[in-house]
Parts: structure tokens; C-alpha cells; sequence
């Protein structure tokens, strides 16, 4: 049975200390090399391997280069680019969309506010998180993926089910400092050992402060069962 720490805050602080020394490098797994890059490959990432994108984007961003080229390509021609993306036709609409609120609105930028990355197609908080972060490097609080949704429930550093609920929560207990690679220790974490069907909780580093290690009477995580 995990023994978790007696406060959120030192269980997160405790949970990034340990994660560092597991993963030292922890950062985004997509590829890009400009800003547009960056916001198109995140667009993509929805509901999509990171690994499946960078497929995809090895091409799609030899042809399209500026946001004036997503403008002008049609949504059919985009959708057919982005083949083999989940929900391509709709990105594709997105793509389009993303290209000419860029133009009309922001000079063909990516723009740096939250309420800007918002306002464009396809964009939600998630996202706007990433390019801020690793576009502008502006943090203004903490990707939640499925990863980390999964990870930060199981952990007990929040009860919370949504993904903006859960980002409220950890940025009261997460230090500030921390929130841009937290994500990615989750996501590493993750992928490496804490599996969303079967975690391998005797190869993990968090086991005796997890209060959802296995072995615990309340919890059942071999059930199979993604949070």
C-alpha cells in the first residue's frame, strides 16, 4: 500500500523532484522549427500519436510554409495532406481556417496571447499552452493531456475529471517553475511505466508515495480501466 505525503503541495513537489531524476531532459515530442510549425503539428496532435504527426508534418511542412499557403489551399486538398491524422477533414477545415485568421488578423503570426490562440479554429486552452510555451516561451499554466489527467488522479494531486478543473488545481499546488515541464514528466512517466491499462508499478519510482499503487485495497487499477 503507497503511503502518499501529508499535503497535495509536497506530494507535487516530492512527484517533480523524483520525475527529474528519471527523465532529465523532459521536453515536447513533436517536430517542428517555427512557431506555425509548432501550432500546426499541436492541432494535429489531437486525438493523435505525436509520433503519427511527425509523419505527416515531414511533408506538409515542405509545402506549406507561411500561413498565407494554408489560406489559400482548400479545405479537400489540406484534408487529403493530412491523411492518415485522426478526423483529417475536419483538421483540414481547421488548417484553413487557422491560415486565414492568421492572415487577416495577426499579419500571418502566431500571435501570444491566450485569448488569441483561442480565437483561431481547432485551438482550445491545451494547445494555446503548448505554443505559448514552446513558441513564445511564456508560461502561463499547465498542459493537460490525457497523460497528465491520468497520472495527477492517480497520484492524488487532484480529484478533479476535466481538463481545465484538473489545470486549476495543479497550479496551486505545482511550483510555477515547474509547470512547463511537468507535462512531459507526466507524458514520460507515462509512456514508460505508468500505462493507462497496465501500470508497472514495481518498476516505479512514485510506488511508495502513490496512493493508487497496486496493492491498495481501495483501488484497483488492473481492472483495465483508463481515468
Amino acid at each position: 500500500m503507497g503511503t502518499p505525503l501529508d499535503t497535495r503541495e509536497a506530494q507535487a513537489v516530492e512527484v517533480v523532484d523524483r520525475l527529474y531524476e528519471e527523465y532529465p531532459d523532459p521536453t515536447i515530442s513533436l517536430d517542428f522549427s517555427t512557431r506555425l510549425e509548432l501550432l500546426i503539428a499541436v492541432v494535429l496532435s489531437a486525438q493523435c500519436t505525436d509520433e503519427r504527426v511527425n509523419e505527416v508534418t515531414a511533408d506538409l511542412f515542405e509545402t506549406y510554409e507561411s500561413a498565407e499557403d494554408y489560406a489559400a489551399a482548400s479545405e479537400e486538398q489540406l484534408a487529403e495532406d493530412i491523411y492518415g491524422i485522426t478526423f483529417h477533414n475536419s483538421k483540414g477545415g481547421y488548417l484553413k481556417g487557422i491560415g486565414e485568421k492568421l492572415v487577416a488578423e495577426h499579419g500571418g503570426e502566431v500571435p501570444d496571447t491566450m485569448s488569441a490562440l483561442t480565437d483561431l479554429p481547432g485551438v482550445g486552452r491545451k494547445t494555446a499552452n503548448v505554443v505559448l510555451q514552446h513558441g513564445h516561451d511564456l508560461t502561463e499554466g499547465i498542459v493537460v493531456d490525457t497523460h497528465v489527467q491520468r497520472l495527477t488522479r492517480r497520484l492524488g494531486l487532484t480529484e478533479e475529471e476535466t481538463p481545465g478543473k484538473i489545470e486549476t488545481d495543479l497550479m496551486g499546488i505545482v511550483p510555477e517553475r515547474d509547470w512547463k515541464e511537468f507535462t512531459h514528466l507526466m507524458i514520460d512517466h507515462g509512456r514508460a511505466v505508468c500505462d493507462a491499462r497496465n501500470p508497472d508499478c514495481g518498476e516505479c519510482v512514485l510506488a511508495d508515495i502513490c496512493p493508487s499503487e497496486k496493492g491498495d485495497s481501495d483501488t484497483d487499477l488492473a481492472s483495465g480501466e483508463a481515468w
